[in-house]
């Protein structure tokens, strides 16, 4: 997740409001030139798959929380270093940025292991085994690098590096006891000492002070396959300074066996905080997902991480919104639903509208803000208005809400009726559902005054034809208020061809609501000649229960 974005979104179990809602809106924000996201926290239903796919929208992306992540922090950019490059540079490169610890990556920047100032320093310490210079595969441009030396003789292709380094500072005639083939011999600007040395097999000679070989020893060292080099250090220095020219991947922590403490961009704050806490490194190196090195994080950066940007639309509940919530700022909360039961540290803007849709607030949001939907989101929120309100016919339709879909529909160029038509029957169809995929798809759990209430909508043409997926729900019903905690489960059955809805309950206060309720009832099923509304009828009615109840 960016964390310049501001994630858009409705409730969980996302019904077609909730989801276009979302993309309206954000697209609106885009508009407006803000950097937004439409989001889901669940599935789609059949309905609001149907509405995308006729008008070519895409599906928004699901997340299962907003709690702060790697991510949300500004990591420290560090240079990434080649296995094959010199402690020199590393150490320069630490040196100028001011940074002590360093990434080693292969050629897919994907990490090796980490060098640090303290190993650089312990080599230092330590007393360096020249006689080991071989085994650290230390590249002749490294050489040339660390004391600025100039090939005099030679080709690249004959540097082989399995020798030690010998410093000729005695008679050539004792050579032979200490200088073997293959090895790097540092001399002055004697002659005998530099034959002497090639003859012995010596694979480079390196000239100090920046004296040039003679041009028979040049020729001898081209003859022998060896190389000579002259640099302008004395010979202390030059000493000194070459056990700089080995590769750091001899004297890095090697990421072997999972031994470097290191996090991945979408770990989670909390998370790390322990392991930081817990290891007491310096920094630690974060990775993405494919292991590519992003930079690195310390443990100052946890004080300025920044919060996911979210605005809340269709639900203002704790129950029905995303993990996490608390950890993100919210901006905005679109809704129009009653209010609920989430608080805000700082005033957002809270925009609560007595309609039959979110979607009518955001159309009309794009008048005030003197802009248009594309003919694409005009659809999908007229489609919007048309599911939450039933085409109008539900208690919570108002003549703003009808307006408002008439305009969009001119935009989008659909007939309402015929539209509602193709949509209700594709958002009706239980053909395959399990009863909990019928349950579950138009969702909602509130609480009420300390009471757990879920409550589902399911939209049918006709009560006939689902007999026998009603009496699994009931019983999916009675399964899930015990294993869940539910105090009351209630599940509408809104009727488009009768009009109608039929009301069933589970759970603890099944029976106090049954009695309190003055439909046509019959072994909890409550039917209703006029289509009833959640948010208007139901909810209010469960609520009033509740407080009967309490006094």
């Amino acid at each position: 997740m960016d964390r310049d974005t501001i994630y858009i979104f409705g409730h969980k179990n996302p019904d077609t409001d909730s989801i276009c809602s979302a993309i309206g809106y954000a697209e609106l924000k885009k508009k407006l030139g803000y950097q937004a996201e439409a989001c889901r926290l669940g599935e789609l239903n059949d309905e609001t798959r149907f509405v995308l796919d006729y008008f070519k929208v895409p599906v928004p992306q699901k997340i299962s929380n907003v709690r702060r992540q790697v991510s949300d922090l500004d990591l420290d950019i560090v240079d990434k270093l080649s296995p094959d490059v010199s402690i020199k540079i590393a150490w320069h490169i630490m040196e100028k940025s001011n940074i002590r610890t360093l990434p080693i990556v292969d050629d897919a920047q994907k990490l090796l292991g980490l060098v640090s100032l303290t190993n650089i320093t312990d080599k230092y310490m330590d007393a360096f085994d020249y006689a080991s210079f071989s085994a650290c595969g230390t590249k002749l441009d490294n050489i040339l690098e660390t004391i600025n030396g100039e090939l005099m003789a030679g080709s690249r292709h004959h540097y082989n590096s399995v020798g030690k380094i010998v410093v000729a500072a005695c008679l050539p005639d004792s050579y032979g006891d200490y200088i073997e083939a293959g090895d790097i011999v540092i001399v002055g600007n004697r002659d005998d000492s530099q034959e002497k040395a090639l003859e012995l097999g010596a694979n480079v000679i390196i000239i100090t002070c920046g004296f040039k070989p003679q041009a028979e020893i040049r020729e001898k060292a081209e003859n022998l396959g060896a190389l000579i080099i002259s640099t302008p250090y004395d010979t202390y220095t030059t000493v000194r300074l070459i056990n700089q020219s080995i590769p750091v991947s001899s004297i890095m922590t090697a990421d072997k066996n999972n031994n470097i403490v290191k996090f991945r961009i979408d770990d989670y704050i909390e998370d790390i905080r322990d392991s930081m806490t817990k290891n007491r490194y310096r920094s630690y190196p974060v990775l993405d997902k494919t292991g590519v090195v992003l930079g690195f994080i310390s443990r100052y950066h946890l004080i300025s991480h920044r919060k996911k940007k979210v605005i809340l639309l269709d639900h203002n509940e704790k129950g029905q919104t995303v993990k996490g919530i608390e950890e993100a700022e919210i901006l905005e909360i679109i809704d129009h639903h009653k209010v609920g039961d989430l608080t805000t540290a700082s005033p957002i803007l809270f925009k609560n509208e007595p309609v039959g849709s979110t979607a009518t607030i955001i159309a009309n949001l794009y008048t005030e803000k003197g802009r248009r939907p594309t003919p694409a989101v005009a659809g999908i929120l007229c489609a919007a208005i048309l599911s939450d309100t039933l085409k109008f016919q539900s208690p919570t339709a108002t003549d703003y809400d009808r307006s408002t879909a008439e305009r969009l529909a001119d935009m989008a160029g659909i007939d309402i009726d015929e539209f509602s038509e193709m949509m209700f029957k594709a958002g009706t169809s239980l053909l395959g559902k399990s009863a909990e995929e019928a349950f579950s798809q138009d969702f909602k759990m509130i609480s009420v005054q300390g009471y757990t209430i879920g409550i589902s909508q399911i939209t049918v043409m006709g009560m006939a034809g689902i007999s026998g997926l009603q009496e699994s729900i009931y019983a999916y019903m009675e399964r899930i208020a015990d294993a869940e905690g539910y105090d009351l489960l209630a599940v509408m059955f809104i009727d488009l061809i009768a009009g109608s809805t039929t009301l069933h309950f589970s759970g603890g206060l099944a029976e106090e609501a049954g009695s309190e309720l003055d439909g046509t009832g019959q072994n909890r099923d409550f039917t209703y000649g006029s289509i009833m509304s959640r948010k208007k009828d139901v909810i209010p009615l469960i609520t009033n229960i509740i407080e009967k109840k309490k006094t």
